[in-house]
Order: C-alpha cells, then sequence, then structure tokens
C-alpha cells in the first residue's frame, strides 16, 4: 500500500502555495551544498596538499553525518512536528557555512571537514522531513511523479553549483611538483593560503541565505499533515522486517554512493581521461549536473506512462553500461558516457525513497529516518574509489558505481506497485 497522509487545508488551498514554495526551495539549497563537494575536493586537495584518499574524507564527512543524525532528526520530527525539524536544519546549514570562515583561515583540513559535518548535519534534518512531507501532500497515486517533481529543484541546484564553484572557488592554477620546488617557502605558504581563503566569501553569503530562508519559514504556518495512526496501516512489528524497506535501504546506500563519487572525482577522472584543465572540467560537470536536472523533468513525465520501478530498472541497467564505456574508454568519449549517467541517476533518489515507504502508514517518520541515514553510502563508498585509484587509476575506480547499479536494478525488480485497493484504502 502506498503511504499517504492527510492534510489539514483550509478552502482556499491558494493560501498554501507560498509556504509550499517554501518547502521546496529546500531542495534546491540542499542541492546546492552536497555539489559544491564536487569542487572541494579537488580544491582543498589543492590548498591542503592531499592524496586523493584523503580528499575522499570530504565526502566522508559530509555523509557521515547522515547516518549520525537521521534517526535523531526522525525522533525530533515525530515529537515536535516537520516545521521545528526544518527550522534546525537550517539553523546548523548556517552555522556550518560560517564556520568556513576560520577554517580557511587556519587552513585545517580537520577544521573544514568538521564545518561539513555541521552543513551536512543540518541537511539531515531538512531531507528527513522535506522528502516525506512533499511525498504526502496529494494523491497517493502521483507521490513518486511529485517527489520527483521537488527533487527537480535539486537537480537545478545541482547545475548551477559547480558552474558558480568553480568560477568563484576555483583558481585554475594548478602547480606542479617541479614548480613548488623552485619556489621559496614564503611564496608556497601564500599561494596555498590565497587557495583556501578563495571558499571564505561564497560560503558566507550561502550562511546568509540560508538564514534568510529560516527566518522566512519561521514566519509562515506550513500545512499541517496528520500521518496515519498506528494500526491504520495493517502494519505491526518492526521496521527491520519490512522487506521492502531494507532492500529499499541498502540500494538508497548503494545509490548514494555511486551519486557522489561519479560526481566528486569527475574532475580528476576528466584530467586523467582527457587532460581537461579544473575549470574547464567543472564547466562540464555543470553540464553533466544539467543532465541530471533534465533527466528529473523527464523522469517525472515518463512516469505518467511507465511505471516507476520500471523506470528505475531501465535507468539502472543503462548506467551499468554507460560506466563500463567510461571505464574502458579514452578522450571525450568517456567524458560524455558520464554525463548521460548523470541523466539515467536523475529519478533513483525520490523513486527509491518513494518506493521504499508503501504501506508503513504512522511510521513514516522513523522509515525516512532509515532511509536518510543510508545516505551514508557517500561516506564510505567514495573512500573506496580513492584508495582504488591511489592504487591503479581514477578510471579504473568507476567500476565501483557500475557495481552498485546493479544492486539498484535488483531493488527495481523485486519492487511492486500498489494495488488499487490498497490506495483506496489508504486515503483518509
Amino acid at each position: 500500500m502506498e503511504v499517504y497522509t492527510s492534510i489539514a487545508v483550509t478552502p482556499k488551498k491558494a493560501n498554501y502555495l507560498y509556504p509550499l514554495v517554501l518547502v521546496v526551495s529546500l531542495f534546491f539549497l540542499w542541492g546546492f551544498a552536497h555539489n559544491l563537494n564536487p569542487i572541494l575536493i579537488p580544491h582543498l586537495k589543492k590548498a591542503c596538499q592531499l592524496t586523493d584518499l584523503q580528499s575522499a574524507f570530504i565526502d566522508s564527512a559530509f555523509f557521515i553525518a547522515y547516518f549520525v543524525m537521521a534517526l535523531p532528526a526522525g525522533f525530533f520530527m515525530k515529537k515536535y512536528g516537520y516545521k521545528s525539524g526544518i527550522l534546525v536544519g537550517l539553523l546548523l546549514f548556517a552555522l556550518g557555512a560560517f564556520l568556513f570562515f576560520p577554517a580557511a583561515e587556519t587552513r585545517m583540513f580537520s577544521f573544514f571537514l568538521l564545518a561539513l559535518f555541521v552543513i551536512a548535519s543540518g541537511l539531515t534534518f531538512l531531507e528527513t522531513a522535506a522528502n516525506p512531507y512533499v511525498n504526502a501532500l496529494g494523491a497517493a497515486e502521483t507521490s513518486t511523479q511529485r517527489l520527483n517533481f521537488a527533487q527537480s529543484f535539486n537537480g537545478l541546484a545541482a547545475t548551477l553549483a559547480p558552474l558558480l564553484g568553480g568560477i568563484f572557488i576555483l583558481s585554475g592554477t594548478d602547480l606542479t611538483q617541479a614548480e613548488f620546488q623552485q619556489m621559496s617557502a614564503q611564496e608556497v605558504e601564500r599561494y596555498l593560503t590565497a587557495e583556501a581563503k578563495s571558499v571564505q566569501v561564497p560560503y558566507l553569503l550561502i550562511g546568509a541565505v540560508v538564514l534568510a530562508v529560516a527566518l522566512l519559514l519561521w514566519r509562515t504556518r506550513l500545512p499541517r499533515i496528520q500521518e496515519e495512526e498506528a494500526g491504520s496501516s495493517g502494519k505491526t512489528g518492526s521496521l527491520f522486517k519490512e522487506k521492502n524497506l531494507m532492500r529499499g535501504v541498502m540500494a538508497q546506500f548503494f545509490y548514494i554512493g555511486a551519486q557522489v563519487g561519479i560526481a566528486s572525482f569527475f574532475i580528476r577522472f576528466a584530467f586523467f581521461s582527457a587532460g581537461i584543465p579544473e575549470k574547464s572540467a567543472a564547466m562540464y560537470l555543470s553540464g553533466a549536473l544539467l543532465a541530471f536536472m533534465v533527466g528529473r523533468f523527464a523522469g517525472t513525465f515518463l512516469m505518467r506512462f511507465i511505471m516507476p520501478h520500471r523506470l528505475l530498472a531501465l535507468y539502472s541497467l543503462a548506467n551499468v553500461l554507460l560506466l563500463a564505456v567510461a571505464v574502458v574508454s579514452q578522450g571525450m568519449f568517456s567524458i560524455y558516457a558520464l554525463i548521460v549517467v548523470q541523466f539515467f541517476m536523475s529519478i533513483m533518489f525520490p523513486t527509491i525513497f518513494s518506493l521504499s515507504l508503501k504501506g508503513l502508514g504512522h511510521r513514516t517518520k522513523e522509515a525516512s529516518s532509515l532511509l536518510i541515514m543510508s545516505i551514508v553510502g557517500g561516506a564510505i563508498l567514495p573512500v573506496f574509489m580513492g584508495k582504488i585509484s591511489d592504487m591503479f587509476s581514477i578510471q579504473v575506480a568507476y567500476l565501483v558505481p557500475a557495481l552498485c547499479f546493479l544492486f539498484v536494478l535488483y531493488f527495481a525488480l523485486r519492487a511492486t506497485n500498489p494495488k488499487k485497493a490498497d490506495l483506496v484504502r489508504g486515503r483518509s
């Protein structure tokens, strides 16, 4: 049975347009934060003089927060509601962004990792709240389409983040070891300090925008959703016995690991495979994430004709084949293969999320927390990619996300769609 929740609304539904726009804006905000990481990885690798493995800990610090904070976020919202959870998330997000200023002053990699952890802790609250909230606002039959549409604004942010990050953060100057040896200690220090400080103004601006959105949401009355009461869904017992949910948690773990790894090492991959410098590679990454955004809208449309789990299966298989092409080919052909991968990744997070929540009723918040916890895949699998890159090459490392999509394919093939009777019974 598809999850469905009722909404206490006034006759004038238009009164809720403004608060719903604010909620959808959250998808843009966390998408922007997520997709600055592929810029930060090569940038801090240079500014803090890191290996590929060490630079992968940028993703680890970010996504480990989802594992640590997801259950607390779910419990917090179960007690205090979605709006309170969203406000806590925005405040943590802003705090983490402001911490980038002292981190850049000290040029301590551990300080940057702390700032990223705080940002991601805030995003955990936002995603734990906003995904099920949007999933519930409307007809049960179209919940997957609706969540894909909201996530399309995440795709818009994914397009803009590497573009703006490439312009305002990356310097385009990447010195070789030989060039470093020709510089004095003072010149090296000035160069590395200037590189580190380029993140300060962008992240101060991000923090200010997030605080402004928090203020607007604090002053806005959000539609309250009343979820099914215990027993109305016909489900009892531990969530860990829900096989569809558990498969969904694992599928989300592998999908996020693949998504993060593919984007995070894209700039390194572009240089290794096609000799593209970092600023130009950032533009290609922006184009790839534009394909991601287009894929979200296209996927929302296609779900009118193709069942979500079938479309997910087709897209997963396509990505396994495209990543195989990227690993064995050279030059721009491999780059284009990765760009198309982004298109086929586009529907995966919201589709896995929505399909996993079927029939959970009053336990939706707790189940959502488990799905958000699975985002920890983004902390773990890129580290494997970094290690494989150091041992072999960044191109060989892209076999890791190919294997991840095989499990997403398995989840899609096992997922079932709700029967009509269940949908009717799920309405309140």
